[in-house]
């Protein structure tokens, strides 16, 4: 009980933290400047740059509809962490916008580029917990279920008319292009991001000593593992061959404990596109 209490507590405290990182990368670098982003962000941008209407309460009125909608028919359950992470980011727009006033860089290239990065960072930990930022999210859950078009494109299609719309209220080129800029860099981080975090390896391992590295892997690295029969074809003697799937990030640890028990192991290590199973990612299909 109290280590799941722990890991929602954990996963809303870094969803916290991605979701600062977003809207800070907005509010610091691009409503100064006035450059629209992408999404329901980017309407509520645009309200404000014509109206002045602050961007926090457009957003939350605009995901309350979409919430709605989304309830009705994706159902009660879609996404409490959406509900959550919609909530929090109307705040903070709201709070950092009457903090930060002034352009923090004057290069609007450079702000873009730091804007997405941040953004991309920010979106990164809320989808790495299972949440989203709710807005053209929801739209593309809700077109999905009825037609056969991946969420990716609908919110891609979105954020190109909203950024496009932006030039008929600022009536600039150049900062429909630095949206563009930044709206890249987004899904440029994100998609570095989430690779980063989640690429798994799978390893061969060949070794007199494999009842001692299998013994770790399991135990101690706590990752599953499969022991197969083999012959060395260019010896004829039978071996054992390690075969396991874990994080990139784990691997090193599983490097150095085999060049400790035997530093004449044989190692393939692969990256691998998607692994499905108890711990990794769900099969979805």
């Amino acid at each position: 009980m109290w280590r799941k209490l722990f890991g929602q507590i954990r996963s809303y405290t870094v969803m916290v933290i991605g979701l600062g990182l977003y809207a800070f990368g907005i509010t610091a670098f691009l409503i100064p400047l006035k450059i629209a982003g992408g999404g329901v962000t980017g309407i509520s941008m645009l309200v404000f740059y014509a109206t002045g209407f602050g961007i926090g309460y457009t957003f939350f009125i605009i995901n309350i509809f979409l919430v709605l909608i989304a309830i009705k028919v994706l159902g009660i359950n879609f996404g409490i962490k959406t509900i959550f992470s919609m909530t929090i980011i109307a705040v903070m727009l709201n709070v950092m916008q009457n903090y930060v006033t002034e352009p923090i860089l004057k290069d609007m290239f450079l702000s873009a580029v730091l804007s997405g990065i941040l953004g991309g960072i920010g979106i990164g930990l809320i989808f790495n917990e299972g949440g989203s930022t709710g807005g053209t999210d929801i739209i593309a859950m809700i077109i999905n279920k009825y037609r056969n078009i991946s969420p990716g494109r609908i919110i891609m299609y979105c954020d190109v008319v909203i950024i496009a719309s932006s030039y008929l209220v600022l009536h600039s080129a150049e900062k429909l292009v630095y949206g563009y800029v930044s709206m890249w860099v987004v899904a440029y981080s994100i998609d570095a991001f989430l690779t980063g975090a989640q690429q798994s390896v799978q390893l061969f391992i060949v070794s007199d000593k494999y009842e001692q590295i299998a013994n770790f892997i399991n135990y101690e690295a706590r990752r599953g593992l499969t022991v197969i029969d083999g012959t060395g074809w260019y010896t004829q003697q039978n071996v054992k061959v390690i075969m396991t799937v874990v994080k990139k990030r784990e691997s090193p640890e599983i490097f150095r404990k085999i060049k400790q028990l035997d530093p004449n192991a044989f190692i393939s290590l692969n990256s691998v596109m998607g692994v499905y199973g108890k711990g990794f990612d769900k099969l979805k299909y």
